[in-house]
């Protein structure tokens, strides 16, 4: 019989191709066997309760993906592996563990494709939602699929709707500061007890109509109608939000001209939960950068409102008062028609009037330009300051002058009232407008003597500030303001307030592909064009087919144009025929869409049990789940993973969201995330082409130190992985020649999961040697016999094994997946030293180095536990525990100093005193010799650290 070669592979080596065949039964298994069935404490996912009913609950997910027709590259699965392992663990260490993953699957790019094909974009986000989860299953992550769904499904966006009604039926009571029904506020009054907020009319509200008392109402509403400059494009034939619009004011697609006009929107009043959405973020457990970056999107400024006749502006500056020369409104401030006189006066400075005859030419002129320009290009640093002045001045409460009112673009209605006094001695901004417009520059504040000029933005006492009233002279910077702000409200010329930069929240889009709005208007009567909400029983109002997918476009320039949603020109579906009770009426339905960030304000709470047909969540198991823990918990998901690029919009939204479901009292907690990780991202090679324009890394060729594509030379740098940069490795290419198990180890080991990395695809035959490193200290990888005997554990294996336990579970519950990894290779290295390639190894290493490694490579994992003769999957068993005794050093290494220069190193009994280290240094023949001939003054001997001689 002939010898096999030596190079040749041992029959039963953990190979790829052994790691595939392993995988896949496994994934199949589990499957069969439902191993990852979260059980919930009642309804009809109750099965199995019983046996974790002890256990606590860990409730651990992802920011959910968009089903992308590109599916999954190697930087998604960073977050989604992390999570994965990390509920592997708990549910080993006891909890009973829920780790969900859905699909946020309305969205513009499914939309696109629609417009360019056809094809409707359900079939499209299907397709890519079966990709993607064929992707994850073959990753091996222990998702419960029952608990799957996507955003798109009727029987979710029926209660993406019915959560718009809450909303919408609900209002803000500021002095109880939450949300409270509607009828609540109209019950109020009608009993005279409360007058309204708002009132149009100026008649008490038991004056009003019928039909004006739903126009107050409605004015009240957390969801409503209102007219507010939106970024219109024309060429795109939608509204844009902020983040679509390019810095010089064109569309991110399609680079159209985008125009801020007003337009009737649906609004979301965010701004009414300002507060708390600020204070509760010292409630959660995120870090500090997260917060801070959600606080600087909410703006809190403290400050006042003065008035200046018929204008209002805010400032949090009022010591600055004195120095106001001029006033700037916003070129789309409500008042700029009332306030633009009918002629120019016979001195007016040309620098004023841009050439125009009349100051309504200016204005409108202006506003076109002003329109075309993005919020993020008006505010940028040192952009050129234009403006025009309305012909009109305001009198300043402090000085007593006449100033010149201008709009600029510059100022933002965003922010504040819209309009800001002007004060160039102090604000850069104004002070190059005031150069540019040749206005006066009165200092407020003393600037130090070396100040080279411009505006003096820094501290100094308070300087030509007073009045025959009021003397701001000398004073500091607070006392200036806690000064002038009780004059201003003792003379009725302001008030001390509190604003934010956190605008309402745009909700509509006029798109397709979005859910329907739960709103109708009745065709005729007195009360024609009020939105009435639809009654839950008739939800979900479900998106009609349509022929054409995208809304009606404009000429790129046609700013005055007016949007004409897909949805409007299905006119079997725009008008129905209802009885909302009071009888049969015709009415018509909205026709936007919500945006896309609706389905995921709430998700994770539909994942408590997506097939609920009578609730959008039962409170019992959302009380299970997400309840607070203990008194002034905000409750909340246990872990919640997802990018960074989410840390202000959709977490804010959601938050919103679920404060106003927390005060309606549909949930019991208060935030929907008590513990937020942001994921780092992987990144790569990218290459540029002479034109700039990126080419698909994987065809790069790299000779003699250059590289090229197609015999081009292009040039190398590093970037974000993903399609923009065109440098995707996808995971399937991975585990097509590494296995799933490889990769996943590989991807854990880069770095805690919050830190970002490179990818390395030579990199990751480490992880792949690593594993079959562990697999032979199991398996002979010639016979295929399990190694495992009954021999006794020595000391040291006992002693690398427990700190191997220790290491691991300290790694797994910080999320540094990679020390986890390090301390399994030092075991695995230590058993291969010691046992070798053949022999039996002592079965509780056998077995604790397999459940170690359960929850980073399950599948050979579970394949181990199996050959050790378990049934079933490693995942319900517990994870292994360290002894502390095993965990403590016998003996120590000490540092030996000679006059504080160290000189030797001695091992020690661990707990040695300070003459036992003194003699053991004595004894070092190193010692010997540094202090022979010397006289040793002092020793200095602390136990377990050091021992230093003082010599002369």
């Amino acid at each position: 019989m002939s010898q096999p070669s030596p190079d040749a592979v041992p029959a039963h080596r953990y190979t790829p191709a052994l790691a595939q065949q392993i995988e896949l039964a496994w994934q199949d298994r589990w499957e069969a066997e439902g191993t990852f069935h979260t059980p919930n404490p009642t309804g009809h996912l109750a099965a199995g309760f019983e046996r974790v009913a002890d256990r606590p609950k860990a409730f651990v997910m992802d920011m959910f993906p968009y089903p992308s027709g590109a599916g999954l590259h190697v930087g998604h699965p960073l977050g989604y592996l992390g999570t994965d392992v990390t509920s592997r663990f708990l549910r080993m260490d006891g909890h009973n563990v829920l780790h969900p993953m859905g699909y946020d699957a309305f969205g513009l790019p499914a939309e696109q494709f629609a417009v360019q094909t056809g094809q409707h974009p359900r079939v499209t986000t299907e397709a890519n939602i079966a990709a993607i989860s064929a992707q994850l299953r073959r990753l091996g992550v222990d998702h419960d699929t029952r608990r799957t769904f996507a955003t798109i499904d009727p029987g979710y966006y029926r209660w993406t709707q019915w959560i718009f009604t809450q909303v919408f039926g609900a209002w803000f009571d500021t002095a109880a500061d939450k949300a409270r029904p509607i009828e609540e506020l109209v019950a109020e009054l009608d009993a005279g007890t409360r007058e309204p907020d708002t009132n149009p009319f100026d008649r008490p509200w038991a004056q009003l109509t019928e039909v004006e008392r739903r126009q107050v109402v409605d004015l009240h509403r957390l969801a409503y109608l209102n007219q507010a400059p939106v970024n219109w494009c024309p060429g795109l034939g939608t509204v844009l939000s902020n983040e679509e619009v390019t810095a010089d004011g064109r569309s991110e697609r399609g680079n159209f001209p985008v125009f801020r006009r007003p337009l009737t929107q649906w609004m979301m009043r965010i701004t009414a939960y300002s507060e708390r959405l600020l204070a509760d973020l010292d409630r959660l457990e995120w870090s500090d950068s997260l917060k801070q970056m959600q606080r600087n999107w909410i703006g809190r400024s403290t400050g006042a409102r003065v008035r200046f006749g018929d204008i209002e502006v805010f400032t949090t500056r009022p010591d600055t008062l004195f120095g106001a020369t001029y006033l700037v409104l916003a070129p789309e401030h409500p008042l700029v028609d009332a306030l633009t006189a009918g002629s120019w006066p016979a001195d007016a400075d040309p620098r004023w009037t841009a050439g125009a005859a009349t100051p309504a030419e200016a204005v409108a002129a202006y506003q076109l330009q002003a329109s075309r320009r993005s919020e993020m290009d008006r505010q940028a640093e040192g952009r050129d300051k234009t403006g025009v002045w309305l012909g009109t001045t305001a009198v300043n409460p402090l000085t007593g002058r006449d100033l010149p009112v201008f709009i600029a673009d510059y100022v933002l209605t965003g922010y504040g009232t819209g309009a800001i006094m002007a004060v160039p001695g102090e604000d850069t901004r104004d002070f190059e407008f005031a150069d540019v417009f040749g206005l006066p520059v009165v200092r407020t504040v003393q600037p130090p003597e070396d100040f080279a000029g411009g505006a003096y933005t820094g501290s100094g006492p308070m300087i030509n500030s007073s009045n025959d009233q009021l003397s701001l002279d000398g004073l500091d910077k607070a006392a200036a303001i806690a000064t002038v702000t009780e004059w201003l409200v003792a003379g009725g010329h302001g008030e001390s307030t509190t604003t934010y930069k956190l605008r309402d929240w745009l909700f509509s889009r006029q798109r397709y592909w979005g859910e329907p709005f739960p709103i109708v208007y009745a065709v005729d009567g007195p009360d024609a064009g009020l939105p009435v909400a639809v009654p839950a029983d008739q939800l979900p109002v479900l998106l009609p087919d349509v022929d054409d997918y995208s809304p009606k476009t404009f000429a790129d320039d046609d700013a005055t144009s007016a949007p004409e949603p897909p949805l409007s020109r299905a006119t079997e579906w725009t008008t129905a025929t209802l009885d909302l009770g009071d009888g049969p009426r015709e009415y018509r339905r909205e026709t936007n869409t919500m945006p896309n960030w609706a389905g995921s304000c709430w998700y994770y709470l539909r994942y408590l049990d997506p097939a609920d047909d009578e609730q959008f969540v039962d409170p019992s198991l959302e009380a299970y789940w997400m309840g607070p823990r203990s008194e002034g918990d905000v409750g909340g998901v246990d872990l919640y993973v997802g990018g960074v690029e989410h840390a202000v919009l959709h977490l804010l939204y959601a938050r919103f969201w679920h404060k106003v479901l927390f005060d309606l009292g549909h949930v019991s907690s208060e935030e929907p995330f008590r513990r937020l990780v942001n994921q780092g991202y992987i990144s790569a090679y990218a290459y540029t082409d002479s034109r700039g324009f990126y080419v698909p890394a994987a065809d790069v060729v790299e000779r003699d130190g250059a590289f090229f594509y197609e015999d081009q030379p292009v040039d190398r740098e590093y970037g974000k992985i993903g399609k923009s940069l065109k440098n995707m490795v996808t995971p399937d290419e991975m585990i097509g020649a590494y296995g799933a198990d490889t990769f996943r180890v590989y991807e854990m080991s880069t770095g805690p999961l919050e830190q970002s990395r490179p990818w390395d695809t030579k990199a990751v035959v480490g992880s792949q040697r690593l594993l079959q490193r562990v697999w032979r200290v199991v398996v002979d990888e010639t016979t295929g016999e399990v190694r495992a005997g009954e021999d006794a554990l020595p000391v040291d294996t006992a002693k690398a094994l427990h700190r191997a336990v220790d290491g691991v579970r300290d790694g797994l519950a910080t999320l540094r997946f990679n020390v986890a990894i390090a301390r399994i290779a030092e075991l695995t290295n230590h058993l291969t030293q010691a046992y070798g390639q053949a022999g039996p190894v002592p079965r509780q290493v056998c077995e604790w180095l397999t459940l170690l490694v359960s929850p980073l490579a399950p599948h050979v994992a579970d394949e181990l536990w199996s050959r050790l003769g378990h049934d079933g999957s490693a995942a319900w068993t517990p994870f292994p525990v360290a002894d502390p005794a095993l965990l403590v050093d016998d003996t120590v290494t000490v540092v030996v100093q000679v006059n504080g220069k160290v000189r030797a190193q001695v091992a020690v009994p661990a707990d040695a005193d300070a003459a036992a280290l003194e003699a053991a240094a004595r004894a070092d023949e190193r010692i010997v010799g540094q202090l022979e001939g010397k006289t040793v003054r002092r020793v200095i001997a602390v136990p377990g650290r050091l021992v230093n001689f003082v010599v002369g």
